[in-house]
């Protein structure tokens, strides 16, 4: 099996271009062509056209003087997302169970990249047979429910148009907001009260409860929200929501070095 595999979807130039990557290491971050060529067994002339390309995309870099190729910002900047990715789901996924078993109902947590949302985790009760669609990995659109919303409620207005124009507001439901100035005041009172209602706006006859996290800066990193079917709950059964998933969100901000709406130096220091 892994042979046919192999075979249907190996690629070669792209074997030879991670075989380049990988030859850099602690000790050896700069290499002439000469050094790479020797190192990946490969004619100089393959390995200058795909460090080209490599250096096209900022997967590497080239000094001119010493003819020397290093690693590109590029790496560096994936590296970071991964990075963070994996130490904010450490943080906030223990508390998201948390949240998940008090209320008995689906949590999710969302972040914005690459100008869509993302699901980065989902706690669900396994033993509840009504299950939500959105899966942890899932993009959708920038202002997709209650998560998207949130994360929206963050940015400066320059860069709300810019998601609008890139991503329009379509009907969901017919509760959606698809009219931009509209969506845009909504925005602002997300962003006074601190969290949102999204009524039945995303998925007919779902409620989502939804807050921001922040980290050491201030700045909104993440969004969490809790989904159920809106007859589930009455209006006591939504303030209770409301107060947990604010109550969350604050706790894992902190745990992220933000503090009583104080930017944070670091552990035990704010200004």
């Amino acid at each position: 099996m892994p042979s046919v595999h192999k075979e249907t979807f190996y690629n070669r130039s792209l074997e030879r271009a991670l075989k380049i990557l990988c030859v850099f290491r602690a000790d050896r971050q700069s290499l002439t062509l000469s050094q790479l060529s020797l190192l990946v067994d490969l004619p100089k002339a393959t390995v200058l056209r795909l460090c080209s390309t490599l250096a096209d995309y900022d997967f590497l870099g080239y000094d001119q003087q010493s003819k020397h190729y290093s690693l590109g910002l590029k790496l560096f900047e994936l590296g970071s997302l991964v990075l963070s990715s994996f130490s904010f789901r450490r943080v906030a996924s223990p508390n998201l169970t948390q949240l998940q078993a008090k209320s008995g109902k689906t949590v999710f947590l969302g972040i914005l990249q690459d100008d869509e949302l993302v699901y980065i985790d989902k706690k669900e009760d396994p033993g509840n047979y009504i299950k939500f669609g959105s899966q942890a990995g899932q993009h959708r659109q920038p202002h997709f429910g209650m998560l998207g919303q949130t994360l929206m409620a963050s940015l400066p207005d320059s860069e709300v148009d810019r998601l609008l124009q890139k991503s329009p507001l379509t009907p969901l439901t017919k509760k959606t907001i698809t009219d931009r100035k509209e969506f845009k005041s909504r925005l602002a009172r997300i962003s006074k009260q601190g969290f949102v209602v999204d009524g039945g706006e995303a998925i007919e006859g779902v409620t989502g409860v939804a807050a921001p996290i922040r980290n050491f800066t201030g700045k909104v990193v993440a969004a969490l929200g809790v989904g159920f079917i809106s007859s589930s709950e009455d209006s006591d059964g939504l303030k209770s929501i409301i107060k947990d998933v604010l109550g969350t969100a604050q706790t894992i901000s902190q745990e992220l070095g933000y503090l009583n709406g104080k930017r944070t130096l670091g552990p035990g220091k704010s200004k």
